[in-house]
């Protein structure tokens, strides 16, 4: 290996585990971002040109002008399907073509729009829904969203819109050519003025006043490296008023908490996919993925605003009473203030145009419906994908992994995928193996299909420069590479060394690559060989921030135009692989470290490199729910930490967290002591399998939650806030979560606790504790005893959830099954659930072969109805046995089947618990059927 690669190796695995935050920008080290945040919110330049508006069925084109420079911009407006409005802003004629972001968005439905109103003052337009407008205000421009009277949402109403023009560069010679060439005109437009006496104004050119050339304009240097900027300045920004709103969510990815902070007096949060050593906790820094989007909470509506712009992105947040003295909120309470919050939030990016959908909910689920509608919904997974991954960096060769595999078998846990890092390689090459190591990897496959397992093996997207490396002369010959700004192939060090990165914006390179993932081109690859695509933000060791220059040139486009949609790109190709390596037939799974929005399509993420820290087990609880709220459900942290040693006290309790996030994967650095689950004696052992045996229990509850992302957007893992809109209390909530709506978490993330809190919301509701089945009403504060076996886990009182309680080695193994029906009781003495079942792994389900039916209790009458005639698919499962929490005993319980035969059930009656249990009433999950308790 590279002396430089070793140096650089040995500082980063060193014993300081901990990131060095001078390798990444500060705003004021950002050029773009000091000179935008240094304009303050003050009176717009811009005013609209009423004159030029133009009105169709769908959009309305307006031109803004900057009366400091005269320089013209496009305003696009368009009212979209579903309560949302898309707001565009370009140049007029810029100088030459901006980037717009393309491949995000799956739709663009614009609706009818009609105007209102006009004067010299400004337009009104109807947006359609129940009073809703939006007014074009003049001079200077503005735009106000609203609903009756109320404002919902205000547009550059702190003058902060600015738009950095492409222009000439002054001292190059084709500047100097063009401006002798204006000023040759300029005394003709002077001559002619005097001999007709004509205003010079008829004759006037766009003359720009002298702009001011600041520092990093041109060029920026940051450390060692610069960055040429051949197109000059071209940043845009854009201010935002959230009137009545103190709660502000999502722009994931960040390790801080739920509810976004202000950024006054500090930086913003940062947008730019950064490969970032051992993360810090609670601060703005920029990590892994950027998703653009914000929620916008308070107990009267949801909005949401989306940000199309894949280049570095900053996001200031700031609030008019975030200000204020405790002296000045004290004079309020007295004097009985009435001031109304609000929340500003301000977009800067170094490149592109101005595109934002402003969604307008107004519930949650709203939002989460709309923002799909644009961007797509979280990929369906297999199955065995919502099970248990056990990983490592890095697995020995083919006997450690078959004794792991023996392991979990020995000590009775299960697991479905088994995953190989980069060590698997010849040599860093990917989709290679190593030939010593891993010499007969079909073998070791068919080991583990054997066992109804998987594995899952990295492939990176750098690519080691090597003319004996099959992929790397394939993707020179064909001129795949991202090129550096001279027109060579841009190369820099990762893992393999000196490293070639392919251009993933090139569709003929996302072609290319998906058909590398062939079992007859990744030699050794079978079907339940599935992908892990880490390093793409991409990272590159000696690269700025240890990423790409950029001024690295994708085609017609420079790198920083579109930085980070690099790894979206390189999941999506991966994903359509793995789609098209079966023919179509099978479901992929792909986990990416880097994403954007859209990324929820292509497969899971996960949090990075974590630590082996409490905080980090904290951090995994907001930090997934952020990405939820933004359409990307399928997240989980490494559990364990990735870096560091964690003591066995916090590895049962990272299992006992991560067995109730979407994505439950264990993973550990190189440098670390090996932590299977049965390395901490008996006692841990058995609280981990019990842990993973929750989870393999409800892997149906799981399994329908994800049919429901993929079918609505609505995200698996929510905020509290998301079902209880109205309950102020759980705005800022981010210790425990809900799955789905019905079932309640509030994982134990203190070392040495005794006990937690958790707060049981819905006034008039109930919840039942899954493990006792003791119930306690909603609208309070329960004090929870806890011991280490303990993960205080509640189910809604008026859900029925199902469970295969018969956990075994895989979920596939588990396949037919029988369900257990866990049915709690509202105070109102009814409940409803669902229950979904397809094959598990192909897209059949879109061919209308699955099961979905209502289950439905009320009157004492429990029964399974069918939610899609249609739909054909039959299943060996049955109903094992019903559980109903918040139950009277009855005399007799009589089971009715749909060809009208009628039987006597068996029950048990715990009257100290109020729970009656009917046992074995036989009937096949895809039925018909009622039970009815006399």
């Amino acid at each position: 290996m590279a002396p430089v690669l070793l140096l650089w190796l040995a500082v980063c695995l060193s014993g300081t585990w901990a990131v060095d935050r001078g390798n990444f920008k500060t705003c004021d080290q950002s050029a773009f971002c000091k000179r935008q945040r240094a304009l303050k919110p003050g009176q717009s330049p811009y005013r609209a040109l009423l004159e030029t508006l133009e009105l169709t069925n769908t959009r309305l084109t307006l031109q803004l002008i900057n009366d400091n420079n005269k320089v013209r911009l496009l305003l696009e407006l368009y009212r979209l399907q579903g309560n949302m409005t898309r707001v565009k802003i370009n140049e007029l004629k810029p100088l030459k073509p901006r980037y717009e972001v393309p491949d995000v968005l799956i739709q663009e439905p614009p609706t009818d729009m009609s105007l209102l109103s006009q004067d010299e003052n400004g337009v009104v337009l109807s947006l359609g829904a129940e009073s809703q407008r939006v007014i074009v205000s003049a001079r200077p421009f503005r735009l106000d969203i609203m609903e009756g009277r109320e404002v919902l949402m205000s547009v550059n109403s702190r003058g902060l819109l600015a738009f950095e023009h492409l222009r000439m560069r002054k001292d190059t010679f084709s500047y100097k050519v063009t401006s002798t060439v204006a000023s040759v005109w300029d005394n003709i437009k002077w001559v002619f003025s005097r001999l007709f006496h004509c205003s010079p104004v008829l004759y006037q050119a766009v003359n720009e006043e002298e702009e001011k050339v600041e520092d990093g304009m041109w060029e920026e240097t940051f450390k060692s490296h610069s960055d040429s900027k051949p197109n000059g300045p071209s940043a845009v920004s854009l201010d935002f008023s959230l009137p009545g709103v103190e709660h502000v969510y999502g722009i994931p990815e960040h390790a801080d908490t739920l509810k976004l902070k202000t950024t006054d007096g500090g930086d913003p949060y940062r947008l730019y996919n950064l490969d970032v050593f051992q993360y810090e906790l609670y601060n703005p820094m920029a990590l892994y993925g950027a998703v653009p989007v914000m929620l916008a909470h308070n107990a009267q509506r949801t909005t949401g605003i989306f940000w199309l712009n894949a280049a570095e992105t900053w996001v200031d947040i700031s609030s008019n009473t975030a200000g204020k003295t405790v002296f000045g909120k004290m004079l309020d309470y007295v004097q009985g203030s009435s001031e109304t919050p609000q929340t500003d939030v301000r977009w800067i990016s170094e490149s592109g145009i101005i595109d934002v959908f402003v969604m307008l909910g107004p519930k949650p689920q709203d939002v989460f419906s709309q923002y799909a509608s644009l961007t797509g919904t979280q990929a369906f997974p297999p199955l065995s994908a919502l099970a248990y991954h056990q990983c490592r960096w890095n697995y020995n060769d083919q006997e450690d992994v078959q004794a792991v595999d023996a392991g979990f078998d020995q000590h009775d846990i299960p697991y479905d995928f088994i995953w190989l890092d980069i060590e698997h390689t010849d040599g860093k090459r990917y989709f290679t193996w190593d030939p010593h190591k891993f010499a007969t990897p079909r073998d070791m496959l068919q080991g583990i299909m054997d066992k109804k397992r998987k594995m899952v093996a990295i492939v990176d997207p750098h690519i080691k420069v090597d003319s004996n490396y099959k992929i790397h002369n394939e993707i020179r010959s064909r001129g795949y590479y991202i090129k550096n700004k001279d027109g060579g192939d841009y190369e820099g060090w990762c893992w393999p060394g000196n490293a070639g990165y392919p251009d993933f914006t090139n569709p003929e390179m996302r072609a290319w690559w998906a058909s590398m993932f062939a079992y007859d081109q990744y030699e050794g690859s079978m079907e339940n060989l599935y992908t892990w695509n880490d390093m793409n933000e991409p990272s590159v060791f000696n690269g700025p921030e240890v990423t790409m220059h950029k001024d690295a040139v994708h085609g017609a486009w420079e790198h920083r135009d579109l930085h980070n949609l690099y790894g979206f790109y390189v999941q999506m190709a991966t994903a359509e692989g793995l789609v098209q390596r079966s023919g179509g037939v099978e479901r992929p799974f792909v986990l990416t470290r880097a994403f954007f929005a859209g990324s929820q399509r292509y497969g899971a993420v996960w949090t990075g490199d974590n630590a082996a820290e409490w905080d980090h087990l904290k951090i995994s609880i907001p930090m997934c729910l952020s990405l939820g709220l933004v359409g990307v459900s399928f997240c989980g942290a490494d559990v364990g930490g990735f870096f560091k040693t964690p003591s066995s006290e916090l590895l049962v309790r990272w299992y006992q967290t991560g067995a109730y996030q979407p994505f439950f994967r264990a993973h550990a650095h190189l440098d670390t002591p090996r932590r299977e689950p049965w390395l901490f004696g008996p006692e841990n052992t058995a609280l981990i399998r019990e842990a993973v045996r929750q989870r393999y229990a409800l892997l149906p509850y799981w399994y329908q939650l994800f049919y429901h992302a993929y079918r609505t957007g609505h995200p698996v893992m929510r905020p509290l806030w998301v079902e209880y809109p109205q309950d102020t209390a759980t705005f800022a909530m981010d210790d425990q979560f809900l799955i789905g709506r019905d079932l309640l978490v509030h994982p134990v993330t203190e070392e040495g606790a005794r006990g937690i809190t958790a707060y049981l919301p819905g006034k008039g509701e109930v919840w039942f504790d899954v493990h006792t089945f003791q119930k306690h009403n909603g609208a309070q504060n329960l004090y929870v005893p806890v011991t280490m076996s303990s993960i205080p886990v509640y189910q809604r009182g008026g859900s029925i959830i199902p469970r295969k309680i018969r956990v075994r080695r895989s979920s596939t193994c588990m396949e037919h099954d029988p369900y257990t029906l866990y049915v709690a009781l509202s105070p109102q003495r009814t409940a409803e659930g669902e229950l979904y079942i397809d094959d598990g792994h192909t897209f059949n389900f879109n061919k209308k072969e699955f099961i979905h039916r209502r289950l439905s209790f009320a009157n004492n009458v429990l029964s399974s109805i069918n939610l899609a005639p249609d739909a054909q698919f039959s299943t060996q499962s049955w109903i094992e046995r019903i559980l109903i929490l918040g139950a009277s005993k009855p005399s007799k319980v009589t089971l009715k089947t749909a060809d009208g035969q009628e039987s006597q059930l068996e029950f048990d009656f715990d009257a100290s618990m109020s729970v009656l249990t009917l046992r074995k009433p036989g009937m096949n999950a895809g039925a018909d059927w009622t039970v009815v308790l006399q």
